[in-house]
């Protein structure tokens, strides 16, 4: 790890948008960050970026944290627990970004602009059409005072603009994309404070960084073009400058940005369904980051194992099947009283113990429990196959043959066995699909010890009248 990485604690920080559920993608951006701050001994920030005021809901507040509880992602720092630069929602920060606005003006550094959606809407189009980059024209910049309160006079609300100088080069380190190079000239001057006085993300994201101490922005790389925006601006005000650290984002299978139609993509719904913190986490630890293990990690051994030299440029897929994987590997770990607990049906420790390795997620356990106490749905192809092969003759002698043998299945075979003259998988197999409805699954035995006599008795019959 080179020096710029790791000779200091870092401070870092994840400020979400209490617009919506938390995202995969920003889930990871969160645990990168996290780790981050644990593997250097520094301190991870929680900060709720809630201007946009018409979007922004409380409860949404409320679950991303939650959400995050439950990950394990805590924070030194944050709007429930406070911290030295308190406030932690953007919100309750109008005060100060406003003494900001203040100075920019002051110094001639921001303007009002009164320019509507439309007439702006139509600068972009003709920009296109004349094969020019869309940027703002300028419209506004050298208005006079009494232009300004003409306009004022009409009724028309003024956004504030930042007056990005010309000509001006901006550099800087991009953590993950290496040396970046702007040209101030290719920017437009853009809004830092919308017409209704709501601060705009460009400005309030980069200003709370910068006097909230931290030292590594990590975010998706759709932000990299942001960057050159935000340290001109904390140039202008003077204000230390953080690093950046942009990552490839999360994409489905088909390459595209993860989205709804990829199914699931927010924490709550993976956690709905039953999926464990530490497997999701190990899932998104190697979205994007080259771990130097292949196996499971403990979520306390993650920050050992962080190296942020190895994360990566290129877009990550998001592989459900590899979640499952981990998944997988977590309920390996998990205690029979733990199971039983996550499985949340108050299944007997016995029943547990039978199916712990045949349920990847809580809704597999259903057909099982079916099997033990339940009806069977109707068969499969494959399964139908099985019971016609055999025969009603067998399934007539294995319903004579449990009389005798009661739910002892070495016993049941046995008897089977000599009246039959089966053996082997041709014995067993037909069993095993009368009886459970599958040809896989947990061992045989004690599942049947587990059924009431009547209804294991009930299924061999059933195939000796109906085969």
């Amino acid at each position: 790890m080179s020096a710029s990485l790791d000779s200091f604690p870092a401070i870092t920080r994840f400020a979400p948008s209490p617009t919506g559920s938390l995202h995969l993608g920003n889930a990871r951006t969160a645990l990168f960050s996290h780790l981050w701050a644990r593997k250097s001994g520094g301190r991870f920030i929680l900060r709720i970026e809630d201007t946009d005021v018409e979007r922004s809901r409380p409860r949404f507040r409320d679950e991303l944290m939650a959400e995050l509880r439950w990950l394990c992602l805590d924070w030194d720092e944050g709007p429930d627990i406070g911290g030295p630069s308190a406030p932690y929602a953007q919100a309750e920060r109008g005060d100060f970004y406003r003494s900001l606005f203040a100075r920019l003006e002051m110094d001639g550094l921001a303007y009002p602009c009164y320019c509507t959606a439309e007439e702006l809407d139509l600068s972009r189009k003709l920009q296109r059409m004349s094969g020019k980059p869309p940027r703002y024209a300028g419209t506004c910049r050298h208005l006079t005072a009494a232009q300004r309160a003409e306009r004022e006079a009409r009724g028309l609300r003024a956004a504030l603009r930042f007056a990005v100088p010309s000509d001006q080069i901006i550099e800087f380190i991009d953590t993950v994309h290496g040396p970046q190079r702007y040209v101030s000239s290719d920017i437009g001057d853009f809004i830092i404070r919308r017409d209704d006085g709501t601060s705009a993300f460009f400005f309030c994201n980069a200003v709370d960084d910068s006097v909230m101490g931290v030292t590594q922005v990590l975010r998706g790389d759709d932000h990299l073009t942001n960057t050159p925006r935000q340290l001109l601006l904390l140039d202008a005000l003077g204000m230390r400058r953080p690093g950046y650290g942009h990552v490839g984002l999360l994409v489905g299978a088909d390459g595209a940005p993860l989205s709804k139609r990829h199914g699931s993509t927010s924490v709550q719904e993976f956690r709905e369904r039953g999926f464990l913190p530490a497997a999701i986490l190990n899932h998104l630890f190697r979205l994007g980051h080259t771990s130097d293990v292949e196996g499971w990690l403990a979520v306390t051994d993650m920050p050992a194992h962080f190296r942020p030299e190895h994360l990566g440029r290129a877009p990550a897929r998001f592989d459900e099947v590899q979640l499952a994987h981990w998944q997988k590997e977590g309920v390996e770990r998990m205690s029979t009283e733990q199971i039983a607990a996550w499985l949340g049906c108050g299944d007997p420790a016995e029943f547990v113990d039978l199916v712990r390795h045949n349920v990847v997620l809580p809704a597999d356990a259903v057909a099982w429990r079916a099997v033990v106490r339940g009806d069977l749905p109707p068969l499969g192809q494959d399964e139908q196959g099985v019971i016609a092969a055999a025969g009603p003759e067998f399934f007539a002698a294995a319903a004579a043959a449990f009389d005798q043998s009661s739910s002892d299945l070495k016993t049941l075979t046995k008897i089977l066995k000599e009246r039959t003259g089966r053996k082997g998988a041709d014995l067993f197999m037909p069993l095993r699909v009368a009886l459970t409805g599958q040809a896989h699954g947990p061992e045989l035995a004690p599942l049947l010890k587990l059924m009431p006599p009547e209804t294991a008795r009930r299924r061999l019959e059933s195939h000796a009248q109906n085969t």
